[in-house]
């Protein structure tokens, strides 16, 4: 009885130990090596940079600054300053603002705000800035693109963590391809915001008073995304590079240790 139980043991122990080898040539195979990791990880963070760039600049409203001129006499003047979402009027203190601008600004001086949300998202209306109407189908262009942008991001960035939490290569190429398709979407946001842009200035409305004129220039807003968008694609090229075979640049970059005779 004894012989049975202490061969059954033996029995149980063996198929543990193979079932323990299989898991581990499993897990061998499918990982990552500690140098592909560390690659994949650099090329993550300096996406994470990208995609903290691309939020910072789809939730914040100083894309562009509308300024008008200095009126003589007068002790306050106005601008105004948005984004994809809302915009700012400001009154401003001439005092405050610098002595060698003609124009009121810039936007960040402290000074008598109001902000509201953009109408075309809830009720289909134009915004009125400055005796000027806003062109509803070019902002909403602008804004859905950004967000597409976003979404894609998100999904690259899952797409890299299953990479580096489950080896799970073949991810590596649908995220690249996925930062890279948001950071042309989030260039393309910026283009056709800086057409809105443009349709705002030119929609003078032709009721009384009569508009004021206006200067603009882009704000930091604006250059998060641009940036953003750049960072972007210079990961998804990495992550690109990273999922072509080794055996190319080991031709061209040949170790030290196997010289040529």
């Amino acid at each position: 009885m004894m012989m049975w139980s202490n061969f059954f043991l033996q029995e149980e122990n063996r198929r543990r130990e193979a079932a323990g080898r299989r898991r581990a040539h499993g897990r061998y195979r499918s990982g990552l090596t500690p140098e592909r990791e560390g690659k994949v990880k650099l090329a993550l963070l300096l996406a994470a940079v990208g995609a903290t760039l691309a939020v910072l600049s789809v939730g914040t409203e100083f894309w562009v600054e509308l300024n008008t001129y200095k009126a003589n006499g007068s002790a306050v003047c106005e601008a105004a300053h948005l984004g994809l979402w809302k915009v700012c009027t400001k009154r401003l203190w001439q005092a405050d603002v610098p002595a060698d601008r003609d124009t009121c600004g810039p936007a960040e001086l402290p000074g008598e705000a109001n902000c509201t949300y953009f109408k075309f998202f809830t009720t289909g209306e134009n915004a009125r800035i400055f005796q000027r109407t806003t062109k509803k189908e070019v902002n909403l262009a602008a804004a859905v693109i950004a967000v597409l942008g976003l979404v894609v991001m998100a999904l690259g960035c899952l797409c890299i963590i299953m990479v580096l939490t489950k080896g799970a290569e073949f991810l590596l190429r649908v995220g690249a391809v996925c930062f890279g398709l948001s950071g042309l979407l989030l260039l393309v946001s910026l283009e056709v915001f800086r057409h809105s842009v443009r349709a705002l200035l030119q929609g003078v409305s032709p009721e009384p008073p009569p508009a004021p004129r206006l200067t603009y220039e882009y704000s930091w807003s604006l250059g998060c995304g641009l940036g953003a968008g750049l960072i972007l694609l210079l990961g998804a090229g990495c992550f690109l590079l990273l999922t072509l075979p080794s055996w190319p640049w080991g031709s061209l970059c040949p170790k030290r240790g196997h010289r040529a005779t």
